[in-house]
């Protein structure tokens, strides 16, 4: 079936089938394999994305879902690398083995678009659904914190100091 969408700011056509889970659309046709597969089941996070400004899980969306969507993915969060989270990303120290960092990362994204200053709670809440098999989750905490504070233009907000 052909499914127009928006994906990180282009517009693309895809012919794929219905049932195909937008996480391979992505990753398999249009050759973004910065969105990483986990789980399949929704439960990892590490195929986040932002559909129309939210942040979902891709490998659950169904192409028959997709028809003039606009997708945002990790390499569509900013052309060079300058997203206030992924300055963080990079200023902290976050990633160890790297496999969840895009879906944290665009997790994250989601929460500060809807939340400019976050508390700890507020974090945990919203990141609850991204695992992490190294356990990064105190520097991914101080690395949103610390991206709140660049994109309204003030210092970090300190969280508790403590890193992994």
């Amino acid at each position: 079936m052909p499914v127009n969408l928006k994906v990180n700011g282009k517009s693309v056509s895809v012919d794929v089938p219905s049932d195909m889970p937008l996480l391979w659309i992505l990753r398999d046709v249009l050759n973004l394999k910065g969105t990483k597969y986990g789980c399949g089941v929704a439960q990892c996070g590490a195929c986040t994305v932002h559909l129309s400004g939210v942040a979902v899980r891709s490998c659950q969306i169904p192409a028959s879902a997709l028809g003039g969507a606009t997708i945002t993915t990790i390499e569509g969060l900013s052309p060079d690398g300058s997203h206030p989270l992924q300055k963080a990303w990079v200023d902290i120290d976050v990633p160890q083995c790297g496999y969840c960092q895009a879906g944290q990362i665009m997790s994250a994204a989601g929460l500060l678009a809807r939340n400019k200053k976050p508390t700890d709670a507020d974090i945990d809440n919203a990141m609850s659904g991204n695992l992490c098999r190294c356990a990064s989750y105190h520097r991914i905490r101080d690395a949103i914190h610390k991206a709140a504070g660049q994109s309204a233009g003030t210092a970090p907000a300190s969280t508790n100091g403590k890193s992994e």
